[in-house]
Parts: structure tokens; sequence; C-alpha cells
């Protein structure tokens, strides 16, 4: 059997005001605090991760709090983060509710056959809610100040954009057994955009690529995608990706413990950083599902520093 990746796992962004990025993703967006943890590799900064009501896998946005500027847009990026609803009138709903907020956003329209709505973030994030009428089933948060039906099912399509596609779509095809089964027009100016798909294929197992060769290099900073990452059922099928990119000479960093799951890491040949996950053990490992997110998380080898990593952390509230 082919080796498949099964979907989109998670997506990591910048900010620079974690108070106020709680503040977004849970009141206005209505997403579920999953985890309230540090950056494993600079503890010094929040990593948060939000999720559906289950905190399941592919439903995770998560966000590194680093004091940095905002990002300077362009290529060799994630240029758009896809959020997945049930219908075209749940658009309608948060087309109604954006307006009522004062979120930045657009119009509902067709992207590559499919009813959207762009939106963006206070620092400038990108996002797209896609209807997705099929799909991985939702899984509603029962505090969310959004009503059940309406409520962000999870990630996908993922946008990047790129100067040259040729190198990358090798990658996706031949190394990441992707498919590559449709294009359509960018809807952000010309050229195309040409739709991989993983696994059993769907707006959660799509990855969109945007040639755009006239754009400057983006610079990351608050409003940016740090990477994306994708769907590996279980540890074994991990070790088989470690053993796929060695087997091809793509540099990774190896397999990587993230106590909520597994991770490996390289980076695609213009420089986007993905991730391959595992699925589990997954957010309760260390806390029960009812009070997840609600006091700050650390993997076991951090855990002696628990004091002095809190009194480096800025307060949330």
């Amino acid at each position: 059997m082919t080796l498949q990746l099964t979907g989109i796992h998670h997506l990591t962004a910048i900010t620079a005001n974690a108070a106020e990025n709680l503040r977004f993703y849970t009141q206005t967006l209505g997403l579920r605090l999953v985890k309230k943890t540090v950056n494993q590799d600079d503890t010094s900064a929040y990593h948060l991760f939000y999720a559906d009501g289950l905190a399941s896998p592919g439903s995770d946005l998560t966000f590194f709090d680093w004091p940095v500027g905002y990002e300077r847009r362009g290529t060799h990026s994630v240029s758009r983060t896809g959020l997945r609803v049930a219908s075209l009138s749940t658009l309608e709903w948060w087309r109604a509710r954006f307006a009522d907020l004062k979120v930045k956003a657009g119009d509902i329209r067709d992207v590559g056959g499919r009813a959207t709505l762009d939106f963006e973030d206070g620092e400038g994030q990108r996002f797209r809610l896609t209807v997705d009428d099929a799909g991985p089933p939702s899984n509603p948060w029962a505090k969310s100040p959004v009503p059940a039906g309406h409520q962000i099912k999870g990630l996908g399509p993922i946008t990047l954009s790129v100067p040259d596609i040729r190198n990358t779509a090798l990658v996706l095809t031949e190394v990441m057994n992707m498919k590559e089964t449709t294009t359509y027009p960018n809807p952000e100016g010309a050229g195309e955009v040409h739709v991989f798909s993983m696994g059993d294929g769907g707006p959660a197992a799509e990855l969109h690529v945007a040639v755009e060769p006239d754009l400057p290099a983006a610079h990351q900073g608050a409003g940016a995608v740090h990477h994306v990452a994708f769907r590996a059922p279980d540890v074994e099928a991990l070790h088989a990706w470690t053993e796929r990119l060695r087997g091809f000479r793509l540099p990774s960093s190896g397999e990587v413990e993230r106590f909520y799951f597994r991770s490996l890491y390289f980076r695609e040949p213009n420089g986007i950083l993905f991730e391959i996950a595992t699925d589990g053990p997954g957010f309760a490992v260390d806390e029960p599902l009812e009070t997840l997110g609600e006091s700050l998380s650390l993997p076991p080898f951090l855990e002696p520093r628990r004091a002095q990593i809190e009194a480096r952390l800025k307060p949330l509230a």
C-alpha cells in the first residue's frame, strides 16, 4: 500500500499579542483553547492551541507569541489559512458577524468551485472560510459564543505562494504522494492555483499552491504562518515517512517528541517549512478533556523548570 498522509494536522502562526490573540480566536471565532503551553524551543514564548470541542487532529490552529513586527507579505510562504464550515448559510452568518464586530472581510464568492469568505485577524493573518458539507464530522464546543451549527469544523484547504512550482510539485507528488487533482484561476491575481490532494481528498486534505513569480519574498512576522503540518495516523507511519525522506535525500529534523504528538520537519524547495505529525496521543494526555487549556501545561522534560518559565510569561488576561 502506498504511504499516505491523511490531511492537514495543524497550522502554526505568529502573534505579537497573546492576550488579544486569545480574545479573537475564542470570542470572535469561537474556537476552544485546548492547550496553553510554551514553545518547546523558546520557553519565553507561549504556544497557544485552538481547536474544536474535542481537540481533534485537523482542527488545531496554533500560535507562537513572539515580540516581532508585522509580516512582510509575499511568496515563498503559506499565504492563506483555510477554515471549513458546514454550509452557505453559515458563510452568510459569518459575514454578518464580521460586519457587526468590524472584522476585515470580503464578500462571499466562488473559489475553485466552492463557496468561500475571506477575512483577516487583527494582525493581518489571512483566512478563508470554505464550505465543506461533507468531510470529517463536526465536534462543536459547548461553551463557544458561536452556535453549534455555525462553528468552524477544522482546517483546510491551506494555500501556499511560490514563484516556481516545478520542484515543489515534484516533492508533493513524488515524495509526499499527493495527487494534483485540478487547477483554478488565482483569486488574488494572475496565474493559476494548483490543487494537491491527500488521502481521501476534500477540503480537509488539500494543499493549494498559487504560482506568483512577480511577488517579493515574504518575511515572517506577526500575522504570518510559521509552518503547516500534515497528518500521519501513528508513530509507525511517521517512522516510514522519516525513512522515505532519507531515501530521497531530503534534509529533515529527524523525529522530534512533542509530547502531544511526534513530529518530523523539513522544507520544500521554495523554503516553506513542512511538518508531518502523528494524530496521537493528543491534548488529553496530561489534563482532562473537560478542562483543556485552563492552566499552563508543560511537557515532562520542562516540568522541573515550571516556576522559572511561569515567571517569564506575560499574563493573558
